[in-house]
């Protein structure tokens, strides 16, 4: 769940925090997270900070208009009162925008995966993206995301030619170390 934290709002980080289920009378609860890491501060792109300013106005104004105010730690997305949505319709909001979008048979918790592998491909370090995730272990990431290893082997390799050969080296030079 992502809080709004009005008092030190830093744009460029929100809190991560556990989940929140229904339960059959109807009443949502929050869990904590299973592990203590899962309880993070997340760094966010400066796009995404954007979004979520924009975001937060919007519900400045909503909850104005409605005779709600804005509380310190509220649920970043939530119904007009401040309490959490229920779950099948964030599902069912993330499938339509998929669908709208042209990304037929994606899940919300594909996202995770997706944004993991990209930064994997980036160079982001392994441990980084453990983090991010909220993994209690390094191991955790890179079982999961392997398959994006392969790449990395090759822009590890390009990476040490460039330190090894600089762009003014001779042919000679390069000759000598491929012997």
């Amino acid at each position: 769940m992502l809080r709004f934290s009005l008092k030190n709002y830093t744009p460029q980080f929100e809190h991560f925090l556990g989940k929140c289920p229904r339960l059959k009378n109807g009443d949502m609860v929050y869990r904590p997270p299973k592990a203590a890491k899962g309880r993070r501060i997340v760094s966010l792109s400066p796009s995404t900070t954007l979004v979520l300013k924009k975001h937060l106005e919007s519900q400045k104004a909503l909850r104005l208009l409605s005779g709600h105010s804005l509380k310190e730690d509220d649920l970043i997305f939530s119904t007009i009162d401040g309490n959490p949505i229920h779950p099948n319709l964030v599902t069912l909001a993330w499938t339509r925008l998929a669908k709208r979008t042209g990304l037929e048979e994606i899940r919300l918790h594909d996202a995770t995966h997706t944004h993991a592998s990209l930064m994997l491909k980036q160079g982001i370090h392994p441990n980084i993206v453990r983090e991010r995730l909220g993994h209690s272990s390094i191991q955790i990431a890179l079982d999961t995301y392997s398959h994006v290893a392969p790449g990395l082997q090759a822009a590890a390799a390009k990476g040490f030619d460039s330190i090894l050969i600089k762009s003014e080296d001779s042919p000679q030079r390069l000759e000598l170390l491929q012997t």
